[in-house]
């Protein structure tokens, strides 16, 4: 910052800066002069940094100019004005009324899902007993199954002895026959 500096040695009319040309003026007048500027720049930057920093009063500032927006807005055209405050009357009336059947619309959906629930229940117990049925039906069939192969082997065995026994007797038949020669 460039300050005023009295007459010095290289004539009338001379401004020393303090910042840029690093010397400091010598004169107590242009000391004070400086420090004097420099409190009003400090006082100056703390103000708006405090302005900067106080939300509320910000957030005041901008309701005002909300409002003196919304005023200007009715001035200029009421019947926009009117139908965005029936826009937002109307919305809030649809919340107040989302909010009142909150209950009921909670209220279904648990009950949707416990019937979703007992349903997916219902279908597993089903799907295990005709699980169950078939499992017993193959287990019963197999059963069925031996039992007839057994009553086959059986009757096969049956047969066998049956044969052997006619073959014995044949062989006794012909033996005596030799025999009787």
């Amino acid at each position: 910052m460039s300050t005023p500096v009295s007459p010095g040695p290289d004539g009338p009319d001379q401004t020393r800066s303090a910042t840029a040309g690093g010397t400091t003026p010598t004169d107590p007048d242009a000391i004070k002069a400086e420090i004097e500027a420099t409190r009003e720049q400090l006082g100056r930057t703390v103000d708006e940094l405090s302005h900067r920093l106080d939300v509320p009063e910000r957030a005041k500032e901008g309701a005002y100019r909300a409002r003196d927006t919304a005023v200007e807005t009715y001035r200029e055209n009421p019947p926009a004005v009117i139908g965005a405050g029936a826009g937002a009357a109307g919305l809030l009336g649809l919340l107040v009324w989302r909010r009142l059947t909150k209950d009921r619309r909670v209220a279904r959906r648990r009950a949707r899902r416990q019937a979703k629930q007992e349903a997916k229940v219902a279908a597993a117990r089903r799907a295990a007993a005709e699980k169950a049925a078939r499992k017993a039906a193959r287990r019963n069939a197999k059963v069925a199954q031996e039992r007839a192969a057994a009553r086959q082997k059986a009757r096969a065995a049956t047969r066998a002895a049956a044969a052997k026994r006619t073959a014995k007797r044949a062989q006794q038949a012909r033996r005596a026959v030799r025999r009787a020669k």
